[in-house]
């Protein structure tokens, strides 16, 4: 011991001492919360650094940076899978409307800015398709529809929902992609009938229309993970769970 001491250039007292010392307060707590968001991990994997954050903060009234750093040095990520189904065919023929949003999403009362997005969910009869509709203001989803085929029929019947169960007064404008279903002459009937301005996002530009597309992001997360990324479901138990 002596002779390690020495290579070290440690003190045999301060060797001892190390040895015998117990943990600072500070320590037993990031070990705490440590084992806590192990637990959480593994049982939402696909649980990303903010959800987890918010699952732990109630408890240990923890920092973000703090799970982030425990995250980066104990190698623990969600393993949620890459996009591999397209949903939004911005090759085609309709015209195109401007973007008027210009990425202020913020809406100082509901029904003056909607936004709108399409994903797809595999089920034990083929894909399901779910297109919605979302207040700005309240973050609602005030609108939204399923089928079996990704057309303007999906997107009209979630904006028809929308428009009748909200009581719109004024000018109301409706974000989207530039996709086919959304540029289509039924799609652009419907906004005409109901009085609703379009707008769409930049050829190639997905932060147009970010706002949108976290609502699914957060639902093929935590805490549903494994209801879209893990496993394959009876479609209508599908719907039912995510209503």
């Amino acid at each position: 011991m002596d002779k390690l001491c020495r290579i070290l250039n440690v003190h045999r007292s301060g060797y001892y001492a190390a040895k015998v010392r117990r943990p600072s307060p500070r320590k037993l707590r990031e070990q705490a919360v440590l084992r806590a968001l192990v637990a959480a991990h593994e049982k939402y994997p696909a649980a990303g650094l903010d959800m987890l954050h918010h699952l732990l903060k109630p408890q240990f009234h923890c920092s973000r940076n703090m799970i982030h750093r425990l995250m980066k040095e104990h190698n623990i990520h969600s393993i949620r899978k890459r996009a591999y189904k397209a949903t939004t065919n911005s090759n085609h023929g309709y015209r195109v409307s401007p973007n008027l949003l210009e990425r202020d999403f913020t809406a100082s009362k509901p029904n003056i800015k909607w936004v709108g997005d399409i994903t797809y969910i595999p089920t034990d009869e083929g894909w399901l398709y779910a297109a919605t509709v979302k207040d700005l203001c309240t973050k609602e989803i005030v609108g939204y529809a399923f089928s079996d085929r990704i057309d303007s029929e999906l997107t009209v019947s979630a904006l028809s929902m929308a428009y009748e169960h909200r009581k719109v007064d004024g000018e109301l404008i409706f974000h989207s992609d530039r996709g086919s279903q959304y540029a289509s002459r039924k799609y652009r009937e419907a906004l005409s009938q109901y009085g609703i301005k379009q707008s769409m996002s930049r050829k190639g530009d997905p932060y147009d229309n970010a706002v949108a597309e976290n609502f699914f992001s957060c639902l093929k997360c935590a805490p549903l993970p494994e209801l879209i990324d893990k496993k394959i479901y009876d479609i209508m138990e599908w719907k039912q769970k995510i209503r």
